[in-house]
């Protein structure tokens, strides 16, 4: 397994070792000890997973009550995977990291609490399951637009399918200050 640090403290890359050969392949998808090794101290208690097509955008979502570190991942297809840095005091702040996940590149992303999150299917359908170290709370559900020009994130694509509410979302500039989250002190 090897770990690659990003810019963002506490977003971590993870690419697995792939055992494979003519029959097909074999990975593990999580083990507590990766977390451990990172200094993370997490204990995951809710699996997701959805299933979305080819342009469809869901995203960037966060929690201000019951704020989730996630591990994701792709088992079917290909997105464009996305988290941003809304951490007040953190020194990354307002700042993105992009990143390919696919069923070819096995690739994973552990994002820490206090990240919006968001992925765009690049495939034709695309399985994105991921653990969350804390129960999803939908009054406590915020997010941030998308498409945030102080963002510039190159989503690659003109028109995505996104929801209403993520349209609606406002940027990271008109949030309200208590809606944001703390990064935390050492």
């Amino acid at each position: 397994m090897k770990i690659i640090e990003t810019e963002i403290p506490g977003l971590f890359i993870i690419e697995p070792k792939i055992y494979g050969d003519e029959r097909g392949f074999f990975t593990e998808t999580f083990r507590k000890s990766w977390l451990t090794e990172l200094g993370l101290d997490y204990e995951f208690v809710q699996d997701n997973w959805s299933r979305s097509g080819s342009g469809i955008l869901r995203g960037l979502h966060y929690q201000i009550s019951n704020p989730q570190a996630k591990l994701v991942m792709v088992s079917r297809g290909e997105v464009l995977d996305v988290a941003v840095d809304i951490r007040k005091g953190s020194p990354t702040y307002g700042k993105h990291e992009a990143i390919t996940l696919s069923e070819e590149n096995k690739r994973m992303v552990f994002i820490p609490e206090g990240l919006a999150h968001g992925f765009l299917v690049k495939s034709d359908v695309a399985d994105f399951r991921y653990k969350c170290s804390n129960y999803y709370d939908p009054s406590g559900e915020r997010a941030l637009f998308w498409n945030d020009p102080a963002l510039d994130i190159n989503w690659d694509i003109e028109n995505p399918v996104v929801s209403a509410k993520d349209n609606e979302a406002p940027v990271l500039s008109d949030i309200p200050e208590a809606d944001l989250p703390l990064y935390p002190k050492s």
